[in-house]
């Protein structure tokens, strides 16, 4: 068994029992690999986000919260590379690296001559990317916007003016000019877009933001329809 095998083989042996757990003695012995490669492997696991925790003493063990983790998926070869391929396919999206570790994941699960298919299928696929680059802060802003959570920001907008707001996160959108957080703007008191990579810098208050009534769909058409050099 080759170690992306095993990891996966790994993950899935701990979601049987859970919530019980497994020593690394128990692991290695059923995958016919030392204790200390077991270790690595879940260190790995764990660095790649996967909810695995450890219990010490005599009786511990390492074991996995099944309610943060997804089963296997039955997914068909095409299926499983249209995923993977789609998942490169965000390395320029605030969402980058999100999708690069579900990629690995899924890719983990696939069969060795479906992995190698999929490598050669991305290796020809070509994006032609702006020249923007993406935001330092795409990950804090994407996280922001999955928990509601209300973020300070440092803005400059296109005519070069700082700024300093609270926003309440309310989506992302994706124009001709890169990605923007939409959200609720407490200094203008209205819903307001931030292009990405204007944002200065970017700190979470620790305020969770209460729901507020706003017609998503209908404040996305309108910050559309506006020449999105600048939406703020």
């Amino acid at each position: 068994m080759n170690r992306t095998d095993r990891l996966y083989a790994l993950v899935e042996e701990l979601r049987r029992v859970a919530p019980r757990t497994r020593t690394a003695a128990w692991l290695a012995q059923r995958f016919e690999v030392s204790p200390r490669t077991i270790e690595r492997d879940l260190d790995a696991l764990r660095q790649g986000g996967v909810p695995i925790w450890a219990t010490e003493g005599r009786s511990g063990g390492y074991g996995l919260d099944r309610d943060r983790t997804l089963p296997p998926l039955a997914l068909t070869a095409g299926e499983a590379m249209a995923v993977t391929v789609g998942l490169r396919a965000l390395a320029g999206s605030p969402f980058a690296t999100a999708a690069a570790t579900a990629a690995r994941k899924v890719l983990a699960g696939l069969p060795a001559d479906v992995r190698d298919a999929e490598e050669a299928l991305a290796g020809r696929l070509h994006t032609v990317k702006d020249d923007q680059g993406l935001s330092p802060y795409a990950d804090q802003v994407v996280t922001a916007v999955a928990g509601r959570l209300v973020l300070r920001l440092a803005y400059v907008d296109a005519h070069g003016v700082a700024s300093e707001r609270e926003v309440e996160p309310l989506s992302l959108l994706q124009g001709p000019h890169g990605w923007y957080l939409v959200g609720w703007c407490r200094l203008r008191r209205a819903v307001r877009g931030f292009q990405l990579d204007r944002l200065r810098d970017v700190t979470p208050t620790g305020e969770t933001a209460a729901p507020r009534e706003v017609d998503l769909t209908s404040e996305l058409d309108r910050i559309a329809a506006r020449p999105l050099l600048d939406l703020e």
